[in-house]
């Protein structure tokens, strides 16, 4: 019997143990996350304390390089009178607003195609039918009454930006056809893909772009000479092509199998299985890598110097060893270059986010 009514005894609820929730709970609400906050605040107040000294109370922001010889803070005057030359390069001095007005272009060109509801094929035409052959003649000249510019005059802000966005618009087809080549089930286009895909990344990009600039040169018939510039483009996209095929291959592994299947069985081909259920799903899932893979690129145009080519971060050393300013502005131009390098890798980190936010809202 008293097993009976110890067996029927009402069991009591108890809660959890209640969690202290908030920020200051998450950084003060143990002894060691109180410490390892209040070092942090006082190593940030330092290094802002040292930043604000150097940045803007011992700064010269007038006069030319004798004013800035006696301060111990930054000197402002050096990037007042290089700016056009760390943006532009070569380009003619006179004939600058041509460059100018192309990257005014391209940046909100670029604004109004991150925007979904202008993504058609319309907008695609637009690229390659007016803003880039627009572009081409803003820089090149030669017709419409503009000056012709050779390329070996490009550089700068524009140049670092075009290699890299014709540069990773033309690698991404190109890097998606290897991946599917690399999954595919005939062995010869297999074989063809995984050897491309590895020897590329088994080479650092600073040896294609020799090849580019040294061997191609001797395999091609008497007379004929290729741009650098175009050599180093074609060099940047193959390299980006082969790491994008295997970024994209990694998210085409992620597609359960059952999506294939059920594509086979509606009757449609491989093609469309691939382009209307498959690659739509691999890419979304691929996109934080990607834009890692794109900001990457973007700073790694740096290494066209090997070809003769000057880009942005060039144009800023070039500027930092004038005879007048050597040893006087010795941070200004790195300071100004890693401004414009974070500012545009961190746009570019924010709408990655943006776009994984907005296909899982309207795809799930």
């Amino acid at each position: 019997m008293a097993e009976t009514q110890a067996l029927t005894l009402p069991l009591v609820a108890s809660r959890p143990p209640a969690r202290r929730s908030g920020w200051f709970s998450a950084y003060f609400g143990t002894r060691l996350n109180s410490g390892i906050s209040l070092l942090s605040i006082a190593a940030i107040a330092f290094i802002a304390k040292l930043a604000f000294g150097w940045l803007v109370a011992n700064a010269v922001f007038s006069g030319g390089a004798e004013a800035c010889q006696a301060s111990s803070g930054a000197c402002w005057p050096f990037l007042a009178q290089k700016l056009r030359y760390m943006i532009f390069g070569f380009y003619p001095f006179e004939e600058q607003w041509r460059p100018l007005v192309a990257l005014s272009l391209f940046l909100a060109s670029c604004l109004l195609s991150m925007v979904p509801r202008f993504w058609s094929k319309a907008l695609l035409y637009a690229w390659l039918i007016l803003i880039l052959p627009v572009l081409y003649v803003l820089m090149a000249g030669g017709v419409l009454g503009l000056s012709p510019v050779p390329t070996s005059s490009w550089g700068g802000l524009p140049l670092s930006f075009m290699l890299s966005f014709i540069g990773l618009v033309c690698a991404l087809p190109l890097g998606i056809g290897l991946a599917l080549a690399r999954a595919s089930g005939l062995p010869a286009i297999r074989i063809l893909a995984v050897g491309f895909i590895e020897i590329v990344r088994g080479v650092p990009l600073i040896s294609i772009l020799f090849m580019a600039t040294v061997m191609l040169p001797l395999f091609m018939p008497e007379g004929v000479m290729i741009d650098k510039l175009l050599r180093a483009q074609v060099a940047i996209i193959i390299f980006a092509a082969a790491y994008i095929a295997e970024i994209v291959r990694g998210g085409l592994q992620d597609v359960p199998e059952g999506q294939f299947e059920a594509g086979y069985s509606l009757g449609l081909s491989y093609w469309q299985v691939m382009r209307k259920i498959v690659l739509p799903q691999a890419l979304k899932k691929v996109i934080p890598p990607m834009v890692g893979l794109f900001i990457g690129f973007f700073q790694d145009t740096t290494l066209v110097t090997i070809v003769g080519l000057l880009d942005f971060l060039d144009t800023v050393r070039s500027a930092l060893r004038d005879p007048e300013w050597q040893g006087i502005a010795v941070l200004e131009g790195y300071v100004f270059a890693a401004a414009v390098y974070f500012t545009f890798s961190a746009l570019m980190g924010l709408y990655s986010r943006f776009l994984e936010h907005h296909f899982r809202a309207t795809h799930g």
